[in-house]
């Protein structure tokens, strides 16, 4: 079947759409989850700033899964851009349902995080292993790449154990909810970050695309707010002074 001149052009004007609420949504994700990772956690300024930071990432990564389809050997893209959904969801998740409790929405982010998991492992088994790639890529499986595939591979099992136990237990409350909703969010602006620099700002430099050595480092920015408030969590007496807000 031939495509239609108008056709072609309804579908460049909605994938142009597409880019500018990705990069709009990414933009603004990138803002509002540093507001919310320095500021007092529970207070006014980190509720507004966590919903703000919830809603933006939502919006860029369902739009990177759409331009990942349209896009020739972007398919993986696909599958990383619902685990970015999946951890701010459960991330806000964590924190808006009442302590020792577990819904329906903790369920089936089992089944998805679980879901998410097989492909990772049987990718990250096929490059360890020296085999073909069940998915083509436009950049190739090697470097930071492939060491991204590695570690998105043993986040999503920690995940998805997480979230079995989670399920399991029937909920859970104190610091550990506070841990999970804290490294859950910080993960996901670890992948906002990471691919606004080595996927987004990579593509303006001069030559063939390349991802400078540098250009990794702003990602150990959420990494390290990431292990300042576990710490301080699970070590000192802060947890037993504050606690996640019923609503983030």
């Amino acid at each position: 079947m031939m495509i239609q001149p108008a056709q072609t052009s309804l579908l460049h004007d909605v994938t142009t759409l597409a880019y500018v609420l990705h990069i709009g949504g990414g933009t603004i994700a990138l803002v509002s989850g540093m507001i919310a990772g320095f500021s007092a956690k529970g207070g006014r300024l980190h509720r507004a700033a966590g919903n703000v930071f919830f809603a933006s990432m939502l919006v860029m990564a369902l739009f990177a899964a759409y331009l990942a389809v349209v896009r020739p050997n972007q398919l993986v893209n696909v599958f990383i851009a619902t685990f970015a959904f999946y951890l701010v969801a459960t991330g806000w998740m964590t924190a808006r349902h009442q302590p020792g409790t577990v819904g329906a929405g903790e369920r089936i982010a089992t089944a998805v995080a679980f879901i998410l998991w097989a492909p990772f492992l049987l990718l990250a088994s096929q490059l360890a292993m020296g085999l073909p790639p069940l998915f083509k890529s436009a950049v190739p499986f090697e470097g930071p790449v492939l060491v991204a595939i590695y570690t998105f591979t043993g986040v999503l099992g920690i995940a998805a154990l997480s979230d079995a136990k989670l399920v399991l237990r029937g909920g859970i409350s104190g610091a550990p909810r506070i841990a999970r909703h804290l490294w859950r969010m910080c993960a996901g602006l670890t992948l906002a970050v990471g691919s606004a620099f080595t996927n987004g700002l990579a593509r303006f430099l001069p030559g063939p695309y390349h991802v400078p050595l540098a250009f990794h480092a702003p990602k150990l920015v959420p990494l390290g707010l990431l292990v300042f408030w576990i710490i301080r969590v699970r070590f000192t007496a802060w947890r037993k002074q504050s606690a996640v807000a019923p609503s983030v």
